[in-house]
């Protein structure tokens, strides 16, 4: 196994979506995060199914960046601050966002 870039970040964001939403109106939404892994510096990204019930999140996104300065770039980039404030905040009823590094 290749050894961990130390100054590495996973980025995991795991949540519920607002009470009602319908599958499809899920599957748009989905669609928007996968256009979010095209942004530089996103890595191994991942969108999963929460399955254990010993919490209330449903739903997972999981990604890498090389450094903070790619996470940055991320956290700042328009397309990710549009996403947020336009589909997000709308969408998202309680999330829990994780950096390990």
């Amino acid at each position: 196994m290749p050894e961990e870039n130390k100054n590495s970040i996973r980025h995991s964001v795991i949540f519920t979506f607002n009470e009602g939403m319908t599958s499809d109106e899920k599957e748009v939404f989905f669609d928007e995060v996968r256009k979010l892994s095209t942004i530089s510096g996103v890595e191994n990204f991942e969108i999963v199914k929460q399955v254990s019930v010993k919490n209330k999140f449903e739903n997972g996104i999981l990604m890498k960046f090389k450094n903070n300065e790619a996470y940055q770039y991320y956290n700042n980039h328009p397309d990710h601050v549009a996403f947020v404030q336009n589909i997000w905040l709308k969408q998202v009823h309680d999330f829990l966002e994780i950096d390990f590094q």
